[in-house]
């Protein structure tokens, strides 16, 4: 399955704890995305021989990426589903599928299949 969030894209939350939420991609892993100040808990450390006090420490959960969508518009906070097609040029290029089909990137790849 093709991953149709990329890193960098700003996307809202739409399920959970977060839900309405907006926040940059920093990484994407496993159709799982790590978000910008989204998901941080908080996980005990027991004591051993490399960490002799133990104590806590956050760490940064990544949320499912069918739980958040693309924000097309910054300003409104629409968000769109992500479509793909191919211009005239033959690059393929992300299309927002509930703004009319209007390309997202800037920048396309050459020889798409």
């Amino acid at each position: 399955m093709v991953n149709r969030i990329k890193k960098g894209d700003l996307v809202k939350v739409l399920t959970g704890d977060n839900r309405g939420q907006t926040a940059k991609v920093v990484q994407i892993r496993n159709n799982k995305v790590t978000l910008e100040g989204i998901g941080k808990r908080t996980r005990h450390i027991a004591k051993s021989y490399y960490n002799p006090v133990g104590g806590k420490k956050e760490i940064q959960q990544a949320i499912d990426t069918s739980n958040v969508a693309l924000v097309v518009d910054q300003k409104s906070g629409k968000t769109s589903r992500v479509g793909y097609e191919i211009d005239k040029d033959g690059n393929k290029v992300r299309v927002a599928r509930q703004n009319g089909n209007k390309a997202i990137d800037k920048t396309a790849k050459k020889g798409a299949k």
